[in-house]
């Protein structure tokens, strides 16, 4: 698996992206956490193996885990997907993480509203025309309008256009959600270690209810809803700062 190692010492965070997301768009989430990071990209995504799908979060986990093992990691930030991913994975290892970050977490139970599946479905047939213009029409809705026009917002669409144009997406992505990420909700329960859920009003993709269900299934779990959508637009500092409070302490 494709990974990049930031900072240096203890303790080793690992961090794991969401669906078609990417080592760059999860980076800020850890600029104020100390120790060492560890980013990588999941099957399917970068320029990490594509094994025989079809695919499950088992298999997600797995990825995960094997990064966290390698890195002496103890503790995981999961975007989206990849705080589906780390909750399967803390669910058959309660004891493997001391801390936890759960941000804009994706259900556990298989069911996506439509209009996750239509992101996705656009997003994968725009990359697989491989056409710069056509993937940057699928990206632009991930940019808040207020800043589609600005430097920021140029960076990051043309940053995403190259990745994607470059190193694709698998369509065994698809397959995840065939199955529930977690049969049994309830395992987490037995985790030991502390839990700081995140979500955010108005996210269509991310209903801030899945926050609030994952954060009264662990157990002691901080919970955190900002107001509005885009969090990492409209509330990057607060955010930073909640995520490396939470994990520096």
């Amino acid at each position: 698996m494709e990974q990049l190692t930031t900072g240096t010492g203890t303790p080793v965070t690992v961090f794991a992206h969401g669906l078609a997301g990417d080592i760059s768009g999860t980076r800020p989430l850890g600029s104020g956490v100390t120790g060492r990071r560890v980013f990588f990209h999941f099957r399917g995504h970068g320029r990490s193996d594509t094994p025989p799908g079809p695919w499950s979060f088992a298999d997600l986990a797995a990825d995960l885990s094997a990064v966290a093992d390698q890195s002496g990691a103890t503790r995981a930030v999961g975007v989206s997907m990849g705080a589906a991913a780390l909750c399967r994975l803390i669910a058959t290892a309660p004891a493997r993480f001391d801390r936890v970050v759960l941000y804009l977490p994706a259900p556990l139970d298989g069911h996506r509203p439509a209009a996750a599946t239509d992101r996705f479905s656009r997003l994968l047939a725009a990359v697989e025309s491989r056409e710069a213009a056509v993937i940057a029409e699928a990206v632009e809705p991930e940019i808040p309008t207020a800043v589609r026009n600005t430097p920021a917002g140029w960076s990051h669409l043309r940053q995403r256009v190259e990745q994607l144009q470059r190193d694709g997406l698998a369509p065994e992505l698809e397959s995840l959600w065939t199955r529930p990420a977690l049969a049994d909700e309830a395992l987490l329960r037995e985790f030991p270690g502390k839990a700081l859920v995140i979500g955010c009003l108005g996210d269509d993709v991310h209903p801030a209810s899945w926050a609030e269900r994952l954060a009264g299934l662990l157990p002691g779990a901080e919970l955190q809803i900002f107001d509005r959508p885009a969090v990492l637009w409209n509330n990057r500092r607060e955010l930073r700062d909640r995520i490396s409070t939470f994990l520096n302490t």
